[in-house]
């Protein structure tokens, strides 16, 4: 049985790795991560789920060639608004 969740954090994280290498000089410390998620999510429609059946519903609804370049273009707004704006300090951005 799964819990209540947002599918659409799944498939953020899953493409904001391959996005991130198109920005190499954007900060991937833990904070500036988390805001692009949060900001890329804040932009996109949830994709709640909780049943084996809504799940499989919902990865086929992320198939769509118009869903998955919605998702890329928040992505990469996110990515840009960071990068221009970080809130981290700069003992925190020596990871990146």
């Amino acid at each position: 049985m799964l819990e209540l969740r947002n599918y659409m954090e799944d498939i953020v994280q899953q493409k904001l790795a391959g996005i991130l290498k198109k920005y190499p000089n954007c900060c991937t410390c833990e904070k500036c991560y988390r805001d692009i998620m949060s900001l890329a999510l804040n932009h996109l429609p949830p994709r709640y789920i909780s049943t084996e059946k809504g799940n499989l519903y919902a990865r086929i609804d992320m198939l769509s060639i118009e869903y998955d370049s919605d998702v890329v273009e928040q992505i990469a707004k996110a990515v840009e608004i960071v990068s221009k704006n970080p809130r981290h300090d700069d003992s925190e951005n020596a990871d990146s």
